[in-house]
């Protein structure tokens, strides 16, 4: 994209259009109204940043561009040729109608997504307000009566105070101390940076809790005197302690610290870094937010002179970067430029670019004791009614690790005493496992997860097969366990529940309330797990040779396959989850490897084009399979022909993927069930497609479609598959209308076409759906009208049309719809179904609050 138009984007478009007004004769009414149409859109343009997709923003921008090369023609042509002028005047006016179609279809979108954020940020506050009245409450009942097991009750909840769940993130603060190195003469030493928006909801999912007394005020006193002290110039400061100690508490609320958000006028920003993370795309996005302009360009790079001097909006800058593992990845998110001061979060030290350290300690026994408690008892001490000497000594194995005490504590809130004794006794066999503290640590850990049942402690385990600090998209995590465990639906939602309940896991977005709703879609939650538990995971899964182990999993991103499975390529592999995590991969980057148990294969991968393992040709029990690109455009795949031969494949993720052309003919993928595309690039695969789906996917019965941006139309030929019973398209804001013939989907029970906005009907065939319990056509701001055999619908349980502003009426034959049960829509929605209220029993509608997600878009 051109790069005049990207990085002076404002004041030069806005000179050439009023150029063009002043220049031409003929046509300047048209230039004018071009101008007006451009000057409001151009702060859009800016504003969007990078939460504008690369393809919306580059349509937009060439748009623009566009008008920008007419105002100069224009402004360039002699007065006296009116044939030219009239020429570029259509040509200005079709330019116009253009800008104006690209803002009916895309507009809306974003305008909604701000609202959101601002409405989120809002509920956040109050929830915490909330939790803080509820803690307060808590602290004011009388003890609990007697009991004959060392628990104590939860705190009775308020009335209309939701229980929220603590972040693992979250763990108690230990005392600390300042180490400062001596300065090296003559050394300059560089200031860290690269940090994108803080993820609210990490934010909004911290409390208070163990956050209080004098060791965190002392260190975070200490951690503001460094972060607000020092000259001009930029300043590397650091917080250093081993892994779950705290540290990322202490970071966040220094990020939310009121006085240190003043003093640097909310120029604060933290971003998570971890061992895996591509370098480039998060100082790209560090430098984006820091500087208020977007890189974009032929090779996304920031242009040296740009990081020398600085934003242009000067004043102090804080940068927070959180879990950073190498001297190596501070130098490449170097920003050197006066006022920035980079704050580093870290196990390790690093003296010779962090001026000033502050030292996590673990906490002291007092302190620990009252850690476990609010996690065993919800209370600041140990019950009456509880054996005080084991529950002290079940503390002291935590050794003083804020995440353990909290982990070890929630796993045996409510268990009767003799399951304290075997705890007590497996975390005091777990000491002579090597000198490493941490290590240790892990070994007590365990024991809390070697009480679980045998479901629970493998669906745990099967966390580790999964990137560090990276949402885990529920509806894999959920299927996985499925396809691997023989669990259904239910009982495996129950396990992920189970697990959060113990702190084991946290679920985002509120996951355990919402997805847990009748016809709720995973989809649009996730999960993620503190990098500690993970190392859990992953120490207890390591503990057979590399061929027997259930799970083979490479812990971090890599450049190439681990060394030692090359090694023991002659020998199968046991494993039944195979998980590799690489960048670009060709065809003479793999070897063949024997996997004759895997049931599923992840992929993970950062990069525009990516070769298939040749060995999943010889996978004939692989029942899932998931592709997931981290990248920064979407991947085109090489060695399609590998999936040919998944006669046994059930399930298929694809993330971030280019699809290619479909062929008109290809080897069916007979019990293919479930296929979700995310953020993939789909038209290109899709236009004069003439492949026959139903012959291709003959049992497919669920269908997800997610934010794949380019999507126009559905082939027709999907109106074949007969087996569908699930079809989901969410965010894609190209997709018009669906196909004619979609009546023809007999099994069809579940029918979601929400957030997108450029549907502006249904077609009448829907009504044909007799088996459809479900039909979700939130944020289709664009929908007008819904087809009048509506009442045909008689198994229609659940409505949601939310945010459907353009929807005046309802078909007369809504009333017939005796089986709906429950419609989701806004007030004055609300007021259309009050004639069917009146005729259809048990009917209730539901005024809801707008409610959107654009958590994507920070991924």
């Amino acid at each position: 994209m051109d790069k005049f138009l990207l990085e002076q984007l404002a004041g030069e478009a806005l000179r050439e259009l009023m150029g063009a007004v002043r220049g031409t004769l003929f046509c300047r009414s048209t230039a004018e109204r071009l101008r007006r149409s451009v000057e409001p859109l151009l702060p859009l343009v800016q504003g969007l940043g990078s939460r504008s997709s690369a393809g919306e923003l580059g349509e937009l921008a060439g748009r623009v561009r566009e008008a920008l090369d007419l105002a100069r023609r224009a402004a360039s042509s002699p007065r006296w040729n009116v044939y030219r002028a009239a020429q570029l005047s259509r040509r200005m006016e079709a330019a116009d109608r253009g800008i104006a179609r690209w803002l009916a279809r895309h507009a809306p979108a974003h305008v909604i997504g701000g609202v959101r954020r601002l409405r989120d940020e809002a509920d956040a506050r109050i929830c915490r307000l909330e939790r803080r009245v509820e803690e307060i409450a808590a602290a004011a009942q009388p003890p609990p009566p007697a009991l004959s097991v060392p628990v104590a009750p939860p705190p009775p909840a308020l009335k209309g105070v939701p229980m929220q769940m603590p972040m693992l993130m979250d763990a108690p603060l230990a005392k600390a101390s300042v180490e400062a190195p001596p300065p090296l003469k003559g050394v300059a030493l560089p200031a860290k940076a690269g940090v994108m928006a803080m993820d609210m909801e990490l934010i909004d999912g911290h409390e208070d809790e163990g956050m209080s007394g004098g060791g965190l005020k002392m260190a975070k006193e200490k951690v503001k005197e460094m972060v607000v002290s020092g000259g001009g110039g930029w300043e590397v400061v650091g917080i250093s302690g081993m892994g779950g100690s705290g540290k990322t508490t202490l970071a966040m609320e220094i990020f939310r610290d009121q006085k240190v958000r003043a003093y640097y006028n909310d120029k604060i920003f933290f971003e998570t870094i971890s061992q895996s993370a591509n370098l480039e795309t998060i100082k790209m996005k560090l430098w984006e937010q820091i500087s208020g302009n977007l890189v974009l360009g032929a090779y996304n790079q920031i242009p040296e002179w740009q990081l020398k001097l600085g934003p242009r909006d000067r004043g102090p800058v804080l940068v927070i970067l959180d879990d950073v593992w190498s001297l190596s990845q501070l130098e490449d998110l170097v920003f050197k430029f006066p006022g920035c001061k980079t704050l580093v979060v870290s196990r390790f030290k690093f003296p010779t670019l962090v001026t000033r350290t502050y030292e996590m300690q673990l906490l002291d026994e007092e302190e620990a004791l009252s850690v476990f408690c609010r996690a065993a008892f919800n209370q600041e001490s140990v019950p009456q009614t509880a054996d005080k000497r084991l529950v002290k000594q079940v503390s002291a194995e935590c050794r003083g690790l804020p995440l353990a005490l909290k982990v070890i504590g929630a796993t045996l809130r409510d268990q009767p005493p003799k399951i304290w004794l075997s705890a007590k006794n497996r975390l005091s066999r777990g000491e002579a496992i090597s000198d490493s503290h941490e290590t240790k640590l892990l070994e007590r850990m365990a024991a809390s997860v070697e009480c679980l049942s045998e479901k629970v402690r493998d669906c745990f385990l099967d966390l580790g097969c999964f990137p560090e600090d990276k949402k885990i998209p529920l509806d894999v995590l959920i299927n996985i366990w499925m396809e691997i465990h023989d669990l259904d639906e239910p009982d495996a939602f129950a396990i992920l529940s189970e697990l959060a309940n113990k702190n084991l896991l946290t679920l985002v977005n509120d996951a355990q309330n919402k997805a847990g709703e009748l016809y709720s879609s995973y989809h649009d939650y996730s999960v993620t797990q503190h990098d500690v538990l993970r190392d859990l995971a992953l120490h207890m899964s390591g503990r057979d040779h590399l061929n027997k182990r259930r799970r083979l999993v490479m812990p971090r991103r890599e450049e190439t396959i681990p060394r030692d499975w090359q090694r023991n390529k002659d020998t199968p592999f046991e494993a039944q989850i195979v998980s590799i995590h690489t960048g670009e991969m060709k065809e003479s980057d793999w070897f063949q490897m024997s996997f004759p148990k895997a049931e599923v294969l992840i992929l993970n991968f950062a990069s525009s084009v990516y070769y298939l393992p040749p060995f999943i040709a010889t996978m004939q029990n692989l029942k899932a399979l998931v592709l997931i690109n981290y990248g920064t455009t979407s991947a085109n795949l090489d060695n399609l022909s590998a999936f040919t031969t998944l006669n046994g494949l059930r399930s298929l993720w694809l993330e971030k993927i280019a699809l290619p052309p479909l062929p008109k003919t290809t080897i069916p993928l007979k019990n293919l069930r479930k296929i979700s595309l995310v953020l993939c690039e789909l038209n290109n695969s899709l236009r004069g497609s003439t492949m026959d789906l139903s012959m291709t996917f003959p049992r497919l019965s669920n269908l997800t479609i997610d934010h794949c941006i380019d999507l126009k139309e559905l082939p027709s030929s999907i109106c074949e598959i007969g087996s569908l019973e699930t079809i989901s398209i969410s965010n894609c804001h190209d997709l018009t209308e669906l196909p004619y013939e979609l009546g023809k989907l007999h099994c069809l029970s579940i029918l979601r076409v929400y957030a997108c906005p450029a549907l502006w009907r249904l077609p009448p065939s829907v009504c044909s759906l007799k088996r459809l319990k479900y039909l979700d056509i939130s944020q289709c701001i664009n929908l007008t009208d819904l087809p009048e055999e509506l009442g045909h619908l008689t198994n229609l349980e659940k409505i949601d049309m939310r945010e459907c502003s353009r929807l005046r009426s309802l078909p007369r034959s809504s009333s017939s719809l005796k089986s709906l049960g429950h419609v989701v829509c806004d007030e004055e929605t609300a007021l259309l179904w009050r004639e069917a209220e009146q005729v259809i029993p048990d009917l209730r509608v539901q005024v809801a609050e707008e409610c959107y997600n654009l958590d994507w878009l920070v991924d």
